[in-house]
């Protein structure tokens, strides 16, 4: 191909023929639209004292994911002592803080199950559901969080259907609640309002002159270390050190053990007193079992004097 004319004029005829192509380009995404994120699944954080020998937890998980199908399913544990409200009550109690506001936690630990007690729906200050029986559990995360509101779930499109078995509200109440709540659907629709919660009344440790009288409220299964109510910061009171032997009663049989930091602060199999994650007082043996070794079965009183001057 030839052309003709001036060299002004091939370069004219060259940028004519860039800004043509120019103009026929795909616009470029808008910096704001290749930023945004999908939105963040909605959570549900389940626990039950079902067990994992039957299909139980199964069966309520798929009744959630058939309401909604986005949701993640976060499991504290299946393993709660069958009928223990108050154990269920502070494994919830130890979790919540770790959750943002939003997540909705199932919580199925519910010897009431068929009878008057209410199924509820509860909201803290925090701003994080909790779909429960009406049996206490509730008591220290409102205490911690503040109550913002309650509703029972008396609605039946917040439910499996019309047919409500009198034995698995898991499935045919809770899971579905909290389904409906993850899809963001308002809470208030569940059912009428409730002016007052059930309470649990947990024993307390108390301190005297001659030292704190507490109990073992669990084990750290499973390793079998014993959970005491007795504060970290009440025991430090007492004056022992790091290092030191501290002779306590434990259901009303007298031990001498050391108060160390870590399970390898004693030899292996031999018995330790320690502060644990939750600050406070603990008892274990070092790559063994305490409540096997020693036979000790919670609930059982705890006595740890003053240390002797």
């Amino acid at each position: 191909m030839q052309f003709f004319g001036t060299r002004s004029s091939v370069a004219t005829f060259l940028l004519a023929i860039a800004l043509s192509v120019a103009g026929c380009a795909t616009p470029s995404t808008h910096p704001d639209e290749s930023a945004k994120k999908p939105a963040p699944r909605p959570a549900i954080v389940f626990m039950t004292d079902f067990g994992t020998a039957n299909d139980a937890v199964a069966i309520c998980k798929a009744v959630m994911i058939g309401i909604a199908p986005d949701a993640r399913i976060m499991d504290i544990t299946h393993q709660v002592t069958p009928y223990q409200i108050g154990e269920a009550s502070r494994l919830l109690e130890g979790v919540t803080p770790y959750y943002p506001a939003g997540t909705v936690f199932v919580i199925v630990v519910d010897p009431g199950v068929g009878t008057s007690r209410k199924a509820i729906i509860v909201k803290t200050r925090k701003g994080q559901y909790f779909v429960v029986p009406d049996n206490g559990l509730m008591t220290p995360i409102v205490d911690a969080d503040g109550l913002e509101g309650a509703h029972e779930i008396s609605n039946p499109a917040w439910m499996i259907g019309d047919k409500i078995s009198s034995t698995f509200h898991g499935r045919d109440i809770f899971s579905p609640a909290g389904a409906h709540l993850a899809l963001g659907e308002d809470w208030t629709q569940a059912g009428p309002a409730v002016s007052e919660l059930v309470r649990l009344n947990p024993p307390t440790a108390t301190t005297a002159a001659k030292g704190i009288t507490g109990e073992v409220i669990g084990l750290d299964d499973p390793f079998g270390s014993l959970i005491t109510n007795i504060s970290g910061d009440d025991f430090k009171k007492l004056g022992y050190a790091l290092d030191e032997k501290v002779t306590v009663k434990i259901a009303n049989k007298s031990y001498t053990i050391p108060y160390v930091k870590t399970f390898m602060g004693v030899p292996v199999g031999q018995p330790l007193l320690y502060l644990d994650s939750r600050n406070r007082v603990g008892f274990a043996v070092n790559q063994r079992d305490f409540s096997k070794i020693y036979k000790v079965t919670p609930p059982v009183p705890v006595f740890i004097p003053v240390k002797p001057k």
